[in-house]
């Protein structure tokens, strides 16, 4: 699988964070249930295309591909706040299947990003 980043916009540039080094923070969290409605980012836009334009149908379905080919045993994480760092195609897979909550674990506190101010096509994916 192609290296994944967590991307957040500031006012330092783009933040990222590598969601490699987020799991192994994550791995010995516990797991607790969230309610989907409480996901903020289920009702705000969450994945852009190629330099922040709008999905291409290609691209939506894509990503609908990623939703029903996930696993929802392995749990979303959340950063400190609540907001997802990792899993959003699995949020859609719950959606999509009529779940109401999902299972997560929860950041104590957010790591400082693997990257600032840098483009998602200028860091690595190998």
């Amino acid at each position: 699988m192609r290296k994944q980043y967590h991307f957040r916009p500031s006012a330092r540039g783009l933040l990222a964070w590598d969601v490699d080094r987020l799991v192994d923070l994550a791995r010995d969290l516990p797991v607790e249930w969230v309610d989907l409605a409480a996901i903020r980012e289920i009702d705000e836009p969450y994945w852009q295309g190629f330099a922040g334009a709008p999905l291409t149908c290609r691209e939506v379905v894509e990503h609908a591909r990623l939703m029903s080919e996930c696993d929802l045993s392995y749990p979303i994480i959340l950063s400190r706040e609540g907001r997802v760092m990792d899993g959003m195609h699995r949020v859609g897979k719950a959606l999509l299947d009529g779940h109401e909550r999902i299972l997560a674990v929860r950041l104590p506190s957010d790591p400082p990003p693997d990257f600032t101010g840098m483009a998602p096509d200028e860091l690595p994916y190998d």
